[in-house]
């Protein structure tokens, strides 16, 4: 959905870069999939098709951080409890 995001971390050789990767228009989304060596992170429409594709070697790759877009809460969420935190 629209406002999704995937954050890429990957070694440059010394030192680090980061890329984004975003669900741009509304009824896209971003998939991730990995194996062979390789992490595809790809911007799709609605039907499946690529919008745009960015692949990383896995040896390289850092961190993988998605973040899903926020959605308004609604009339049945619960109440979440924070975490206590231990001294």
């Amino acid at each position: 959905m629209k406002g999704d995001r995937v954050e890429v971390v990957i070694d440059a050789g010394g030192s680090t870069r980061t890329y984004e990767i975003e669900a741009t228009r509304a009824g896209r989304r971003v998939e991730v999939v990995h194996g062979r060596g390789v992490v595809e992170v790809t911007e799709n429409t609605r039907g499946g098709t690529p919008v745009r594709t960015a692949r990383f070697m896995s040896g390289r790759v850092l961190a993988l951080v998605e973040h899903p877009a926020a959605r308004p809460g609604l009339d049945d969420d619960e109440p979440v409890t924070p975490l206590r935190r231990s001294a």
